[in-house]
């Protein structure tokens, strides 16, 4: 709970501006809440931004040491895949080198990365004070797919369709043009190149 209040007195006197960018051209209803943010909010630590690698994996620093984040709730585009750079660089707008947020831990990968949510603050966007999820921020910007191994539904899948169906981020081309990063993944030289797409930002 100590951290819990210490990273909103810290964020309070960070400009919050970066993440109003981020919500820009949101109607209100379309901001990414749901009681799991509660939930995960109360049971947060404090951790400092050093590095976003691409947009769903990260550098923190928590407690004097750093560990890898991937976040558990979206699978965004690879860098090297269409939409990769820019949704890597939508992050980096929001998670700036320093910044310090929330972050709900969820176990381990296979890799070693820690698995878990990034929560932003929303006092001057969200009833209650909630912090929103990166991981349903990016779905609903487009700039991710939603995910959840453990679930049939992912549990930002209804986003994701608003997302595509308005051509937001990724989806700007439309279903066609967009190739799941597991996909993209098993695909060789290739197949990438074939399937990168003529569809540019």
């Amino acid at each position: 709970m100590f951290y819990f209040a210490t990273f909103f007195r810290v964020a309070s006197a960070l400009a919050v501006g970066s993440w109003l960018t981020g919500c820009a051209g949101l109607r209100s209803d379309e901001l990414p809440m749901s009681s799991f943010t509660a939930r995960a909010a109360a049971a947060a630590e404090a951790a400092r931004v050093v590095r976003v690698i691409d947009a769903d994996t990260y550098i923190m620093l928590s407690g004097g040491s750093t560990y890898r984040l991937r976040l558990l709730g979206a699978d965004a585009p690879e860098p090297d895949q269409a939409f990769g750079p820019q949704a890597a660089d939508s992050v980096a707008k929001l998670l700036p080198v320093g910044r310090v947020v929330l972050v709900a831990k969820a176990g381990m990968d296979l890799y070693g990365r820690t698995l878990g949510a990034v929560l932003l603050p929303t006092s001057t966007v969200a009833a209650a004070g909630w912090p929103v999820s990166l991981d349903s921020l990016l779905v609903v910007r487009g700039w991710a797919w939603a995910y959840d191994p453990d679930r049939r539904v992912a549990g930002w899948a209804v986003q994701q369709a608003q997302a595509a169906q308005r051509g937001r981020g990724l989806w700007k081309c439309g279903d066609s043009q967009a190739v799941s990063p597991k996909l993209w993944r098993s695909f060789d030289a290739r197949n990438k190149r074939r399937y990168l797409g003529s569809c540019t930002w």
